[in-house]
């Protein structure tokens, strides 16, 4: 019998470590279940924690044991049914049956099922993405902070003592104040030969009651003074903020029935808490149109019930007008995301363009086009596919036909890219 004992302390966080080794190793069946749980859930209910189920095949650990080979002497205390020569039949085995049903024999393990937290279940929904072309521009607020290393001070706490620091002052200290000393020291030592080796004993005393004078000197030196300690100084360095805004149109007009709405919803709002986990100084600009575009709040983007015609041109042009009055390019990094069903008013397609094109495209860092429906493209369609042919870096639009195509394009639009080597 072989056995291994493991003499390790345990951690203090070692169910957190644990935790988080098991979510690696089970990545890919999580991410399953994140995306299933994103079509199935409605569009309050979209950030809860979310239960994995894990085959028991799977979850199935490594052991030690002997191998089969060699003979073998075993004995089996109590066996009053078997005698030398008999053949052991193998135990049943199998699940239990298939599929759920009855089974008058064989035995098996439940799949294994554990709860992703609310925190686990968001770090796995946005994994791998960024906002495209961030760049960090001026200063915002007052908080955004690095601690740097600012040299020493001889004021601080005991956490933050330079110990070789210290040394070496303290080194520094003794060499000044006994360096004089020692080296008369020297010197007399030197003398004292001459003068015991000359026998002149006069001399000698007087030699020997100096020298021990310097050295009472040199020994009242402390090795260490608290004049010496040293500590690390921190000052807090100001540091360059990403400065971001984010422009979400929605379009709500009459050819948007219900089930279309609550797509381009679950897009937003999916947009939206990716924003609100990653980014802490972005702020979110809401663009609700049919005919007539106007900034609303995120109650009412989500939930208003207001609809009417369509003209697109509309929301682009106040997206300009407020970019104009209140997000300079200069300090701000631009982001548009537009959601539609791609109907509009006839002859404002081009009109959409040419806002994009001129008025946008330039300022922003990346503008993003969703078109829900499962009919062929429409005229605004046509007109974007121009603008993402001439800048794809800057543009790109997707199409998105079923709720299950939502989430695969929103990490498509916003996947974080390999930097180029």
């Amino acid at each position: 019998m072989s056995y291994i004992v493991d003499r390790r302390a345990n951690s203090r966080n070692k169910s957190a470590v644990n935790r988080q080794r098991f979510l690696k190793r089970y990545r890919g069946h999580i991410q399953r279940a994140v995306q299933d749980a994103i079509k199935e859930r409605s569009i309050t209910d979209m950030e809860r924690g979310e239960a994995v189920t894990i085959p028991a095949a799977d979850v199935s650990e490594p052991v030690f044991a002997h191998g089969g080979g060699g003979r073998r002497g075993i004995v089996h205390p109590g066996n009053r049914e078997f005698v030398a020569g008999d053949r052991i039949a193998r135990p049943p085995g199998g699940a239990g049956g298939a599929g759920g049903q009855a089974s008058n024999s064989g035995e098996g393990e439940d799949d294994f099922v554990f709860q992703l937290t609310q925190e686990e279940f968001l770090d796995v929904l946005f994994e791998d993405l960024e906002l495209p072309n961030l760049v960090k521009r001026h200063l915002i607020g007052s908080d955004s902070y690095k601690r740097v290393h600012a040299g020493y001070t001889s004021d601080g706490v005991p956490a933050k003592l330079s110990v070789l620091r210290s040394l070496r002052v303290a080194k520094a200290r003794r060499i000044a104040l006994t360096g004089g000393a020692r080296k008369r020291i020297e010197e007399l030592e030197d003398d004292l030969v001459l003068a015991e080796g000359g026998s002149d004993e006069v001399t000698s005393m007087r030699i020997k009651k100096e020298l021990r004078g310097l050295k009472e000197r040199v020994a009242r030196v402390p090795f260490l003074d608290k004049y010496d300690l040293r500590y690390n100084l921190h000052v807090k360095q100001p540091q360059p903020t990403s400065k971001a805004v984010m422009f979400c149109i929605m379009d709500v007009s009459g050819s948007m029935d219900q089930q279309i709405k609550d797509m381009a919803k679950r897009f937003f709002l999916l947009l939206y808490l990716f924003l609100k986990r990653n980014y802490d100084r972005t702020e979110l600009v809401f663009i609700r149109h049919h005919t007539v575009a106007k900034e609303v709040d995120e109650q009412e983007f989500f939930y208003s019930r207001e609809t009417g015609g369509t003209v697109v041109s509309s929301a682009l042009k106040l997206m300009a007008e407020i970019m104009a009055a209140r997000y300079s390019p200069n300090e701000w990094n631009i982001y548009g995301a537009q959601a539609s069903d791609g109907d509009n008013w006839n002859d404002d397609s081009p009109v959409c363009s040419e806002v994009l094109k001129k008025s946008i495209l330039p300022a922003v860092q990346y503008f993003s086009y969703v078109e829900i429906t499962k009919r062929d493209p429409q005229a605004l369609w046509l007109e974007y596919e121009k603008l993402a042919g001439a800048d794809p870096d800057r543009f790109a639009q997707r199409r998105i036909a079923e709720v299950s195509d939502i989430y695969p394009v929103f990490r498509q639009l916003f996947a974080r890219k390999v930097a180029a080597t």
